[in-house]
């Protein structure tokens, strides 16, 4: 999916919700197998009850990887699942050189045909070469990350007097353009993303740490936006896990509504 054709979805619904996918398979509700069966039963009960309220998924690799080759086919046959309308995105967090770059960006983007996949940069831009030669796909560089060990590197000053996110964001800015590169930016560095937009005003942020992080999604739209809107806000447990009983796929609904209502306010 291309940039002008994802800011057109989100022009359209009034939403920049991006689903997550973390479908932990021991958190399935009642009448679910905890295998990767039951993730695959319950992931298109959710697409189906939420895709009218978001533009796109994220799916967490780890939960898939983590059940062997049966994972990857729930992985895979979930992704065959989700419209074409939606833009999609492997969180898989990939951060390599060489053929081993190359193939990382070959099994996301063309065996399983993701839209984008979140990568990291810290090993320069040779590690992300391999997914920018795709010029229909997005690589998703991880930016300011909401975890609190960002602090160790992330928030570092250099001797330059700038933190270590600021001169990534600086670097690999250059290294594509706004239709190739997305930035992760956690919703609770919302203070920052004032300074961050004066990096990087064009470029799309994926912002993870709404719901079950405590991210303020007034504060995201009101620092974050820019005049394409440039945000995919995405939350995962406050949705797919909003109930463990058998209304778990009304309530899902509900709760990507909400967020899809508060958007639309935002906007």
């Amino acid at each position: 999916m291309t940039k002008s054709k994802l800011v057109e979805e989100i022009i359209k619904k009034q939403s920049y919700l991006c689903v997550g996918l973390d479908s932990d398979c021991e958190k399935l509700p009642k009448g679910f197998s905890k295998d990767a069966k039951g993730v695959l039963a319950f992931n298109k009960a959710i697409i189906d009850a939420t895709a009218a309220h978001c533009v796109g998924y994220k799916i967490n690799t780890a939960f898939y990887e983590s059940m062997g080759v049966k994972g990857w086919q729930a992985m895979e046959e979930t992704l065959a699942h989700i419209p074409d309308s939606h833009f999609t995105i492997a969180d898989a967090k990939r951060g390599d050189i060489g053929n081993t770059s190359a193939h990382y960006a070959k099994t996301f983007f063309e065996i399983l045909p993701f839209d984008a996949i979140t990568v990291a940069p810290y090993m320069g831009k040779d590690s992300l070469d391999a997914f920018l030669a795709y010029s229909n796909k997005f690589t998703i560089v991880l930016g300011l990350t909401s975890n609190e060990g960002s602090q160790n590197f992330q928030q570092q000053k250099l001797s330059s007097g700038e933190y270590l996110y600021e001169s990534v964001l600086k670097q690999v800015a250059n290294w594509g353009s706004p239709e190739q590169i997305m930035f992760v930016v956690g919703a609770t560095k919302a203070q920052e993303l004032e300074n961050i937009r004066s990096i990087i005003p064009h470029h799309f942020l994926l912002v993870p740490g709404l719901g079950a992080q405590g991210g303020s999604l007034a504060d995201v739209t009101k620092y974050g936006k820019n005049e394409s809107v440039g945000l995919l806000v995405n939350a995962s447990r406050a949705i797919i896990f909003a109930s463990t009983e058998n209304d778990f796929a009304e309530k899902a609904s509900t709760a990507a509504e909400a967020y899809a209502t508060e958007m639309k306010g935002l906007l």
